[in-house]
């Protein structure tokens, strides 16, 4: 049932809210299903890494501030970066500082903050820019080091 109700909502919110979307710009959907993939694994991944962190009994989480400059344009692929970086269990996307063009990324556990904004980057971003900039970036396969 939930499956279903889904793929239900999958389907009438964007034929609902396209009017409001900006039109014009070609999307390329060949990369789309593999960051699809890329991010349900890393979403699996972090919610067993953020579960042992929180109950194990010895752990020490380092919180940390990241920094993760854009090279995307497109405001809408922005807006799925942060959305799909707040997804990931253990981080959340703070500020989206337009006029610095970075993202602000408070971490649960960030032992290496510029490997962590690296990660994002090659992970998430490159992708998004193939599919919304045409870039020729393609998505890590979903087996790849989050």
């Amino acid at each position: 049932m939930h499956l279903l109700s889904a793929v239900l909502l999958g389907l009438a919110v964007p034929w609902l809210l396209h009017g409001f979307l900006p039109t014009g710009r070609p999307v390329r959907w060949a990369p789309v299903p593999r960051l699809v993939a890329v991010v349900l694994r890393d979403i699996v991944v972090s919610n067993i890494a953020v579960a042992r962190l929180v109950l194990g009994p010895a752990s020490r989480p380092r919180p940390g501030w990241v920094v993760v400059p854009l090279t995307l344009q497109d405001p809408t692929a922005i807006a799925l970066l942060a959305s799909i970086i707040t997804t990931t269990p253990g981080t959340v996307s703070c500020t989206v500082d337009e006029a610095q063009h970075r993202i602000l990324v408070h971490a649960l556990d960030c032992a290496d903050p510029v490997q962590m904004a690296h990660d994002i980057q090659q992970r998430y971003e490159a992708p998004l820019r193939a599919i919304f900039e045409g870039h020729g970036a393609h998505a890590p396969s979903p087996g790849a080091r989050p």
